[in-house]
């Protein structure tokens, strides 16, 4: 069951200067991953052992970089937190029945601590690879080699991408041949289990030239106090494919959550790149989409409705490297109680990609005087002819919608409550599929009960 924080711990005196002494590294900031060199091909146990390498020579990023503004890497508290052990046969159970999700779906796979304990794929098209991250590294290692992680994260959280290259073991790899569209959405759920667990899932989602796919991941807690979720997303659509991801994180209130994706758009190709940000008491992610084909379109799209003390950061990239490509950015987050939201957005156009259209929105309704919400909107434009906007809004319900509401009988709890709901739905309904959409309201109905 979800668990509140954990109170800070107290630091250690020296029993001389009377001054706080640096607490000797713990937990994650320690613990080496365990390879099964016999399963692995060897050019990714390099990269895992050379990641490691990495993250503990990076230092943890501090609240002077800029990445990191107004918000704080500690926040992540890796020294608490382990990789999570097997779970057992009830909880795999337990974590299967609460799986449920869309009734109308391709796939469905269901991972406890990084385990894969269910998965449906008969639904699948002939030719469409939709494995589980173990699987692929053995009979698709070629595909990973050529689009695993080759993006270098350049939003702050490089400490934290060297960790999960390091610890990663589970997740989904879907390769979609040419021309083929899959009309009902892969759902994937990964469940983390036991005090201070932490999971490191990856999606990498390829797609051939004019193939389609949508995929939901949802990222949840069963039971334990804490837990910790870092989680890549790899999406890499072909000349003239669509791509339609969500990331829907709702882990316990006192856990951590740090998503990264990396979005690579070819030439007429259209990504769609959802973040739903519910749980935990700290989520950050960061999006980069890299356009590098001409005619490409990339849409970022984003909700948060944190409420108590909890804290959403959220960084982006609309990186446009071909001429005649579109990206349009739309991040929502209603905030309650003393909960903060940090939106950092970045819109860069290259000397080459002429005829850029590029927009970002960042809207944040404040429902507590206590909330704050802070948005860091950016452009660098080299090129000519181009289109490029970029603002945000913070501010609280307007008395003439409540007004309009109340006046037809509505209660200030309830017209509240329906604001918000449309205010978030209008960005979830463009994914595209009434049950992804009704789902997602319904998960945010169930949130909002517990704020209004």
């Amino acid at each position: 069951m979800p668990a509140t924080l954990s109170p800070t711990p107290k630091l250690n005196l020296d029993p001389v200067s009377d001054t706080p002494a640096i607490p000797a590294p713990s937990g994650l900031e320690v613990i080496a991953p365990v390879r099964d060199e016999t399963s692995a091909p060897g050019w990714f146990l390099a990269r895992s052992e050379a990641a490691w390498e990495e993250f503990q020579k990076l230092p943890t990023p501090s609240i002077k970089d800029e990445n990191w503004r107004y918000s704080n890497a500690k926040n992540m508290e890796l020294a608490q937190h382990r990789p999570a052990m097997p779970a057992t046969e009830a909880q795999k159970q337990a974590a299967i029945l609460a799986s449920e999700g869309l009734k109308e779906r391709t796939a469905r796979f269901v991972f406890v601590n990084d385990e894969l304990v269910l998965s449906e794929t008969d639904a699948l098209p002939v030719g469409v690879v939709c494995v589980n991250f173990a699987e692929a590294l053995k009979s698709h290692g070629d595909v990973l080699k050529d689009h695993f992680m080759k993006r270098e994260m350049t939003l702050g959280s490089a400490k934290f991408a060297a960790l999960h290259l390091a610890h990663v073991k589970a997740g989904t790899v879907i390769v979609l041949p040419k021309n083929v569209a899959i009309e009902k959405p892969i759902e994937v759920f990964h469940w983390v289990v036991g005090d201070h667990a932490a999971i490191f899932p990856h999606t990498l989602i390829v797609s051939g030239d004019n193939a389609e796919v949508s995929v939901v991941d949802h990222y949840r807690s069963l039971e334990g106090e804490g837990g910790l979720s870092i989680a890549v997303a790899d999406l890499v659509s072909g000349t003239g494919s669509r791509i339609t991801y969500a990331a829907c994180q709702e882990l316990a209130d006192d856990a951590q959550a740090l998503h990264l994706s990396s979005i690579v758009a070819g030439r007429d190709a259209n990504v769609k790149s959802f973040q739903v940000q519910l749980g935990a008491a700290f989520s950050r992610s960061e999006t980069v989409s890299d356009l590098i084909g001409q005619g490409s379109r990339s849409d970022m799209l984003s909700v948060s409705l944190p409420i108590g003390d909890q804290i959403v950061d959220q960084r982006t990239l609309q990186n446009h490297m071909a001429p005649h490509a579109t990206s349009d950015l739309l991040y929502k987050n209603a905030l309650y109680g003393k909960s903060r939201s940090i939106f950092s957005g970045l819109i860069t156009v290259d000397e080459t990609a002429h005829y850029t259209d590029a927009y970002q929105t960042c809207r944040n309704l404040l429902n507590s005087d206590e909330a704050e919400a802070t948005s860091l909107p950016g452009l660098e434009i080299n090129a000519d002819q181009v289109k490029c906007s970029h603002g945000a809004t913070s501010g609280p319900i307007s008395d003439e919608e409540l007004f309009y509401l109340k006046a037809r009988g509505i209660s200030d709890s309830e017209s509240r409550k329906l604001i918000i709901e449309g205010f978030l739905a209008d960005v979830l309904k463009r994914f595209g599929n009434s049950e992804v959409l009704d789902t997602l309201v319904a998960r945010i109905d169930e949130k909002l009960e517990r704020a209004v």
